[in-house]
């Protein structure tokens, strides 16, 4: 095992609503939910060994035949070990003869995703936290990659703009990206999201999107750990590893909304703040509750809302209210097939040629911004628009990561402060 080292003419309402028919005509016809076979075997090397990255190879390995998952890349030995057993002890017949993950294969360390990239890989499955992604999905495109990449994009508008233009690139180098906000992959959203473009519940007047739930996870600080080990093992809780709440988990909810209307908003006012957290390194520097009011084009407001209480009530969905009657985004259709396992049958068959051309980075870049913006105007109390999100020059994620220095904590955002 290789150690750490030192060192055109659509618009875009008509582009969404043609994106969501094809990719609906595409799962719904395949045949059980796995893509078609082929003579040509395509490896497969995971970026970030976490539990989502696992899963992700999974998914990837249950809905394709004819390929191999054969490198992996995490900054960590123990999380890269683990993950490799848990997917060599997989008894799924789908998924375990597609395993075969070579010693020589597997890196760790801080360039650990340099290594990988310069293997004969043909797919990258990306789930490192959020700081990673806008560095890595460069680089992943420099390498001449096709890539699986979750979501959100960036933590920051600097971020954002670097993976707008990854994505412009691969596009020029006909390189496939596919996205992890899964909905658009769930044949109920799909066929729903299809019919309210179509008019089913007439013009669209107003929306709702809520994640409201309690905390995912919080780490101990183990003796032994740096501040920057730390920060990864913990990075949910830390503005510049995750980009708070409202961007890491939110995004999800906020991009159904952006897909339904065929555009995103040009501006927000919000709030929020940590109604329980204590202060406490573990519990970082993200806030615990936002409330968005979100402003499009079209002039439709949609209210968002995102929050980690725990004991509370749990609510995470999308609506909109149109001059028929309104929708939960889902309802009109019926979930036939895994989602997370959709969206790497798409890309294998973009990839193969069995479908069309997929490249999703501007889009979940623009879903991320909308999350960012939102967090923008909470913490600074201010209306933010997108043109000012979209051209800021906020950049959370260090210059420089080395195990060596110190990266405090905080402070925490105070509106006006």
């Amino acid at each position: 095992m290789n150690k750490q080292s030192t060192t055109g003419g659509m618009s875009r309402r008509d582009f969404a609503k043609a994106s969501a028919v094809a990719a609906g005509f595409a799962i719904l016809s395949g045949k059980s939910g796995v893509a078609q076979d082929t003579v040509d075997t395509l490896k497969i090397g995971l970026i970030g060994c976490g539990g989502r990255g696992g899963g992700a190879v999974v998914n990837c390995l249950t809905g394709n035949d004819n390929v191999k998952f054969v490198a992996m890349a995490d900054v960590f030995e123990d999380k890269l070990v683990a993950r490799r057993n848990d997917l060599r002890n997989n008894k799924n017949p789908r998924v375990q003869p597609k395993i075969d993950i070579q010693d020589d294969l597997c890196f760790v360390g801080l360039d650990a995703f340099e290594k990988l990239l310069a293997t004969d890989v043909d797919i990258v499955i990306h789930a490192t936290p959020p700081y990673a992604r806008p560095q890595h999905l460069e680089a992943i495109v420099a390498a001449g990659k096709h890539v699986f990449v979750e979501k959100p994009f960036a933590v920051d508008p600097v971020g954002i703009r670097r993976c707008i233009a990854a994505a412009k690139a691969a596009e020029e180098k006909g390189l496939r990206i596919v996205t992890g906000p899964q909905r658009r992959y769930q044949t109920s959203y799909m066929e729903t999201v299809k019919r309210l473009q179509d008019g089913e519940i007439g013009q669209i007047l107003a929306a709702r999107a809520y994640w409201n739930g309690s905390l995912p996870f919080c780490n101990e600080r183990e003796p032994q750990y740096s501040d920057l080990e730390y920060r990864f093992r913990n990075w949910y809780n830390y503005i510049w590893t995750c980009g708070d709440n409202i961007v890491e988990q939110h995004v999800h909810n906020l991009d159904v909304i952006n897909w339904v209307l065929g555009e995103h908003p040009v501006s927000v006012v919000a709030s929020g703040g940590r109604a329980w957290k204590p202060t406490e390194e573990k519990y970082g520097d993200i806030w615990d509750n936002f409330s968005c009011d979100y402003e499009y084009a079209s002039g439709v407001h949609m209210l968002s809302m995102a929050r980690h209480w725990n004991n509370s009530q749990n609510d995470v969905f999308e609506e909109v209210t149109g001059t028929k009657g309104k929708s939960d985004c889902r309802n009109l259709g019926k979930d036939s097939s895994d989602p997370y396992v959709n969206e790497h049958i798409a890309l294998l068959q973009s990839i193969r040629g069995e479908r069309e051309y997929i490249n999703q980075g501007v889009q979940t870049a623009e879903s991320t911004l909308t999350a960012i913006m939102g967090r923008m105007a909470a913490y600074t109390g201010k209306k933010i628009t997108w043109d000012e999100a979209m051209n800021s020059d906020l950049s959370l994620v260090p210059t420089v990561l080395d195990f060596a220095q110190a990266y405090p904590v905080g402070p925490i955002p105070v509106p006006g402060a």
